[in-house]
């Protein structure tokens, strides 16, 4: 009877430890503005709130898509929200095995700024001009080189006399004051602090390049392995980036203090009201991954000679099954 009893207790005790036990999601974000859904989800517990008391979410800080990608590489991260050039390339060099896009975040977000004393009123006058870019290879080095060429110009580099110069965006803003940078192609909130306190004006605000204005700047991608093991998980998560991207643009002023509170957490300083208020009129929030502008900038990058030799092939790179499942659920338009 002893052992009965014993051995019940003991299954009973299982299934409540069982019960109790979590699952723990890792997931990557930049302290950024172009990050919206992450910096408000971690700031006001949305993402915790939605994944239920079983899942952990172990949030990890990147300011770089290359070490998001090479994170997500080593089986440190599980997702990431990133942009669409670390994706094309983290996904290439995979083979097409590390990841997927499963949902949008923002569109727009970056400008071409001119330093408004270095003489440049029309596309020809950055013809001999040192011109900067966030990294080699990112998304806004690409667009800028795919701007140049539609032109008929090209980077020292590549033969032409237009000096590209990656750099980090502080440097490009200590470049300006010091009249030794005549023009940058920045994300937000960059491209704003180089007209409000770089002595820069908008030349060019690179929606203006696209169909309907839009162009992705943030996905969310998953890894392979843990969207096949977790599809469940993946799904919570796509709906609470679908809730909150809906809440985000319909209290717009709270959300900001948020996502600023945020970046303060991570990174120490705020954004000022005024640069936030800016910056975000240049930035859609959108669960839409934008499917159409990530090719046409992967065919930019093939052009600029940063994915190799034969342009690749980027077919399998999305899967929005679980993302139209839960915008069916919600009676919205699904994404093609």
């Amino acid at each position: 009877m002893t052992k009965r009893v014993l051995a019940a207790l003991g299954l009973v005790l299982a299934v409540a430890i069982h019960g109790f036990a979590q699952t723990v999601i890792r997931v990557g974000a930049f302290p950024n503005i172009t990050h919206p859904q992450p910096m408000v989800g971690k700031a006001n517990g949305y993402f915790e709130k939605a994944m239920g008391p079983n899942v952990k979410i172990d949030w990890k800080t990147f300011n770089a898509g290359p070490s998001a990608i090479e994170a997500l590489f080593a089986g440190a991260i599980d997702m990431t929200y990133i942009g669409p050039n670390p994706t094309i390339t983290g996904y290439v060099r995979s083979q097409g095995e590390a990841l997927r896009v499963v949902a949008g975040s923002a569109s727009g977000g970056a400008a071409l700024v001119v330093r408004a004393d270095a003489g440049i009123e029309k596309p020809e006058d950055f013809h001999g001009k040192k011109v900067a870019s966030p990294q080699q290879g990112n998304t806004q080095d690409v667009a800028l080189r795919a701007w140049l060429k539609a032109h008929g110009m090209k980077s020292t580099d590549k033969g032409g006399d237009v000096q590209v110069m990656p750099m980090a965006n502080p440097d490009q803003l200590t470049l300006f004051l010091k009249k030794e940078l005549d023009a940058a192609w920045a994300p937000e909130p960059w491209a704003t602090r180089l007209i409000r306190d770089g002595n820069g004006r908008l030349f060019l605000d690179e929606r203006d390049l696209w169909p309907k204005g839009q162009f992705v700047v943030t996905n969310l991608i998953v890894s392979k392995k843990f969207l096949q093991e977790h599809p469940d998980l993946v799904k919570n998560w796509i709906r609470a980036n679908v809730e909150l991207t809906d809440w985000i643009n319909g209290h717009l002023p709270e959300a900001k203090k948020l996502l600023n509170q945020q970046i303060q957490k991570e990174t120490g300083k705020a954004l000022s009201a005024g640069l936030l208020d800016e910056a975000f009129t240049r930035i859609e929030v959108t669960y839409d991954p934008l499917r159409n502008t990530l090719l046409t900038s992967a065919r930019s990058a093939f052009d600029a000679g940063f994915l190799g030799r034969q342009m690749p092939d980027l077919s399998g790179l999305y899967d929005l099954t679980l993302l139209n499942q839960v915008l069916a659920e919600k009676g919205k338009k699904a994404i093609p």
